[in-house]
């Protein structure tokens, strides 16, 4: 698909699809959004488990993996498996990449880790690299966190639904935690159908509301 750079409100980029009028993340600051959803309502939020094995649905642009890294406590180690059937190419991801070290170097060891293999981003972070849709993973050990960061349900409306997230909650640990950037309504409700505890939590800037489920022992 083609894409555009699109500078955002808090002068990172993120990515516009015109066929689909998408964004990959918020145009009112794309940094801002992957950290108060998935860093700070996320990843912060297990701050105390000396081991994360994470999901990502939707590794996107790596914004989200790249600020895990970023901000993982030194004695926590993570397994972060990431899910992109669709990687973007060479020639998008320079026009993005970061400019300061160490990021730029995280960047392109996310980017440049093989499809369906590992890459040591960090001593303590070891990143899985996967090919494979939703419906056909499979993992050897439950997930600790899951950064649900699809486009949104208008563009991917069947990644949204009851049965993706009873897919997801089979997949989780006890105590584990899902987060989102979406507070749809049907959003919600297929989550606690699936058999989530959901919360409202308040959003990143110019958004009212994000989602945190989480899947009680």
């Amino acid at each position: 698909m083609k894409t555009e750079r699109i500078r955002t409100g808090d002068d990172s980029y993120t990515l516009r699809v015109p066929e689909l009028d998408e964004h990959y993340h918020s145009i009112h600051g794309a940094r801002a959004e992957s950290m108060h959803v998935f860093i700070d309502a996320g990843l912060k939020a297990l701050k105390n488990k000396p081991s994360i094995h994470l999901l990502e649905v939707g590794l996107g642009t790596g914004l989200n993996c790249l600020l895990t890294a970023a901000h993982q406590q030194p004695e926590t180690t993570i397994r972060y498996t990431a899910l992109e059937p669709f990687p973007l190419e060479k020639e998008i991801l320079d026009s993005i990449a970061p400019e300061n070290e160490p990021e730029r170097g995280r960047f392109w060891q996310i980017h440049h880790t093989p499809a369906d293999g590992d890459a040591q981003i960090t001593p303590g972070f070891l990143l899985h690299r996967s090919m494979q849709k939703l419906e056909t993973l499979a993992l050897h050990d439950p997930v600790d966190l899951v950064y649900f960061d699809a486009f949104a349900p208008r563009v991917q409306p069947e990644l949204w639904t009851t049965e993706v997230f009873r897919l997801l909650y089979d997949l989780m640990s006890d105590n584990s935690i899902l987060v989102t950037y979406c507070a749809k309504g049907d959003v919600r409700r297929a989550m606690q159908q699936a058999g989530f505890q959901v919360e409202r939590l308040p959003g990143p800037p110019y958004k009212r509301e994000m989602l945190r489920a989480r899947k009680n022992s």
